[in-house]
């Protein structure tokens, strides 16, 4: 009802007491309900933020999640970590929120773990398939010196400076 233009939070709180008192609960006050609404302001604010920040590195990276962007995000994650530990220290939580604050911390410490195991791999398999990109020029190019009368050791020395063997 909040997100509705055409509902002003006077008639919400007056829709939700409604069916609050119907199934038998406490009812709720206009203030409550516009702190709810006003968290849920700052929320989408947030949401719209990240996914604005989200779209700029897409549109320089491209829509490739590997290498930048991955590490972008694993930076993004590394900073919210660390807000939340400062709002911790700083007592600016509601301690009722502590167990699904120390979930929140473990899932997103699953998360970056997984996303560090993830761009090593990438690392890796980039500089395989680099490796052996290199080596089929060299075959190539070794195939073709040979044909052209080249000798062993000059073909050799361009092999060497393909696969950057020194």
């Amino acid at each position: 009802m909040l997100r509705d233009p055409r509902v002003n939070q006077l008639d919400a709180t007056a829709r939700i007491n409604a069916i609050l008192e119907e199934q038998g609960h406490d009812t709720v006050s206009k203030s409550a309900v516009n702190r709810y609404a006003q968290k849920m302001e700052r929320v989408g604010a947030k949401l719209k933020e990240s996914r604005e920040v989200a779209k700029m590195y897409i549109d320089r990276f491209g829509e490739d999640q590997s290498g930048d962007v991955g590490k972008i995000v694993n930076e993004m994650i590394r900073t919210l970590v660390f807000d939340i530990t400062m709002k911790m220290h700083d007592k600016k939580f509601d301690a009722d929120m502590a167990p699904e604050l120390a979930k929140m911390l473990k899932n997103l410490s699953d998360a970056m773990n997984k996303l560090e195991q993830a761009a090593a791999t990438n690392t890796k398999r980039e500089r395989e398939i680099k490796r052996l990109a290199a080596q089929q020029a060299a075959d190539a190019m070794e195939q073709a010196a040979k044909s052209q009368g080249l000798t062993s050791e000059a073909v050799q020395s361009i092999k060497n400076q393909i696969l950057g063997i020194a």
